[in-house]
């Protein structure tokens, strides 16, 4: 029998078991076997997930960012995606059974994603309507909501987390993200891109359905 590859879920900026140290297997499709071992997110997970991106939210480096400087933190995250399309493809194959022809591709078109959340971070725009009182001004201030939980579905993780967590930061919010019960790990090897460590990011597993409904039940925005 084959070791498994061990993964651990990235909370507060660290990489972590669940508390309860429970996990579960990843099977590789086009074996039918399992190939890696996740943990197996509790309630008490989720909580300290949204806890750690709430504080993120509301104190330290990035609740005091720039439009303009968060723009620049994405591109930076871009520039090492695209730098890993390769690795990242290839994991998103095994463990999802995907052709590798078409994982890489997204996996390297992510970074497009990220270019472009990164330059409409600062160009947030709108209108405010007029008012009829000459004694009065009226304004619009637009303001980043806070935690959102992130659910992402196994079919073109990479892609989809792209389009869901690259708005989400661009605008200012912290995200706790939940990989697909199904094929984990491609969730996994992008949190290890990012080279610093961040609490304004959480990356969560489980194959209960626990950590879904533990977000819904937290003071978060789903998406």
């Amino acid at each position: 029998m084959s070791t498994l590859k061990r993964y651990q879920m990235y909370i507060n900026g660290e990489w972590t078991d669940a508390q309860d140290g429970a996990t579960f297997t990843s099977t590789n499709p086009a074996t039918g076997q399992a190939w890696a071992e996740v943990p197996e997110a509790s309630e008490a997970d989720v909580n300290r997930a949204v806890e750690a991106a709430h504080r993120a939210f509301k104190e330290g480096p990035w609740a005091t960012l720039t439009a303009t400087a968060r723009g620049k933190m994405l591109r930076r995250l871009a520039d090492i995606l695209a730098q890993h399309s390769e690795a990242l493809g290839r994991c998103e194959t095994v463990d999802t059974g995907k052709l590798f022809k078409e994982t890489r591709w997204q996996a390297n078109y992510i970074s497009d994603f990220f270019h472009y959340y990164a330059g409409l971070a600062d160009k947030v725009s709108g209108e405010t309507l007029p008012i009829d009182k000459p004694d009065m001004m009226t304004m619009t201030l637009r303001e980043p909501l806070g935690v959102v939980a992130a659910v992402v579905p196994w079919n073109s993780q990479l892609f989809l987390v792209a389009v869901k967590i690259g708005p989400a930061l661009a605008a200012g919010n912290t995200v706790v993200l939940k990989a697909s019960e199904h094929a984990s790990a491609p969730m996994l090897e992008f949190a290890k891109c990012l080279r610093k460590p961040v609490s304004l990011l959480a990356y969560l597993t489980s194959s209960q359905g626990t950590a879904s409904r533990a977000a819904g039940r937290s003071r978060v925005i789903l998406s």
